[in-house]
């Protein structure tokens, strides 16, 4: 699948590309504890789409990393749609 093909409420997807940006994690409450949040811009040949990253992801990836990911959701957060890996999706660094 391409980014440009992505849709908020889309699950079980599967996609590469490449981190063009990432930003520094914060600390969050989540109703499964306390967690850290990153977002980072992931691009392909047919867009960028920001890409949710969470707790010990967030160390897995740099910029310029090729990522792939499998089974991942799409949802929209204040009109722009975000990438989730979520709890039984796969981030995997190519390389």
């Amino acid at each position: 699948m391409k980014i440009a093909e992505l849709k908020p409420g889309m699950r079980r997807i599967d996609l590469e590309g490449k981190i063009s940006a990432i930003e520094t994690p914060r600390d969050v409450q989540t109703k499964f504890g306390p967690g850290q949040v990153a977002s980072a811009t992931l691009e392909d040949s047919t867009g960028s789409v920001k890409l949710t990253l969470w707790n010990e992801t967030i160390s897995k990836v740099a910029m310029g990393a090729h990522v792939s990911i499998q089974n991942g959701y799409v949802d929209s957060f204040r009109g722009e749609l975000q990438l989730n890996v979520g709890r039984y999706g796969v981030l995997t660094v190519i390389e």
